[in-house]
């Protein structure tokens, strides 16, 4: 069994710290084996645990039974926990590259990406929104067509929009990019999580969902056109609903992801039910993806009380997302 890559962010934050953390709870919770990718010295700097640099990805799984494996990547230069630099944004993009190019040629069967420092990447020349997009298009997907699931033990949320001023998510919202959006969410929920008929929601723009046009038509205009395609197809969605009636428990239990229209519609209920376990998982990609659904953290970094059950429950996804799809006809 090939075990799973794990980029360790910015060295500065605290990836490296939840990563040994979460090898640390391997048996507790039953992982699947996994090496991290990235300079072995951030961890060093923050745990004291037995770690291994590796060489060849085939020694990760029999080096994982006794220290974390660490395949190497340039040097980070001084690290400090809890300030990033421009020499620590390129380590980390070098581990995700090489993170990449290892789950996409075979050599390791699932990818999950720790936190890194958008802003130090963009002062090295990323152009990138973020991960997701920069994944996506190592693994020749558009970054239109890579879908950002969040997923917590009872939630899943997709937003439709993401990285992009509130001013501009009415003009964003058509009707195809709510129906590629659907499409993507179904396949990723059949491959993924072996839902052979998903159920989703699609929730409103506006306040009780436009109020049939009285304070806003985008539900009207756009996500009604959108939802009679979909059904069409035989797709199991219902909407526009008000956001604010989506989330509760008995709302919950109806469907299987919900469509939301701009970023914190769908991320503020996330991270307020799961913030310590919530799954950032992309869909729409060849490989499987995962990623712990926060940041970097550089304020309690090298404090070692950054919490690692996001980064367990990434982890623990992604392992069994990939055996769902190496069960499934090629």
């Amino acid at each position: 069994m090939f075990p799973l890559a794990v980029s360790l962010g910015d060295p500065a934050g605290v990836g490296p710290e939840i990563v040994a953390k979460a090898w640390a709870a391997r048996h507790h919770r039953a992982l699947p084996p996994f090496f991290a990718v990235g300079d072995a010295r951030s961890v060093s700097r923050v745990w004291d645990g037995p770690v291994a640099t590796i060489r060849d990805v085939r020694e990760a799984a029999t080096v994982f039974v006794d220290a974390l494996p660490i395949l190497g990547v340039q040097d980070a230069g001084e690290i400090v926990p809890g300030v990033p630099d421009t020499e620590g944004a390129r380590c980390a993009l070098q581990s995700l590259e090489m993170a990449v190019g290892l789950v996409r040629e075979g050599a390791a069967r699932a990818l999950v990406t720790g936190p890194v420092s958008k802003s130090q990447l963009y002062a090295i020349g990323f152009t990138y929104p973020g991960q997701t997009e920069f994944v996506a298009e190592r693994c020749g997907v558009s970054r239109d067509n890579a879908v950002m699931m969040l997923a917590g033990p009872d939630l899943r949320v997709v937003p439709m929009t993401t990285h992009v001023p509130l001013a501009d998510v009415p003009g964003l919202l058509t009707i195809e990019l709510i129906v590629a959006k659907a499409r993507a969410t179904v396949r990723g929920l059949q491959r993924n999580f072996g839902i052979e008929q998903p159920r989703l929601v699609l929730a409103g723009l506006n306040p009780h969902a436009g109020e049939g046009g009285a304070i806003g038509r985008e539900e009207i205009d756009v996500m009604e056109p959108a939802l009679a395609l979909l059904r069409a197809e035989g797709i199991d969605i219902g909407g526009p609903f008000s956001a604010d009636t989506l989330f509760h428990p008995r709302a919950r239990a109806r469907y299987d992801a919900a469509l939301c229209a701009y970023h914190d519609q769908a991320l503020v209920p996330i991270k307020t039910l799961f913030f310590d376990d919530g799954v950032n998982m992309t869909l729409g990609l060849p490989i499987v993806r995962t990623s712990p659904d926060h940041g970097t953290a550089f304020a309690i970094a090298g404090q070692d009380c950054a919490h690692p059950g996001a980064m367990i429950a990434a982890i623990a996804m992604a392992g069994e997302a990939a055996e769902r799809r190496a069960q499934q006809p090629a």
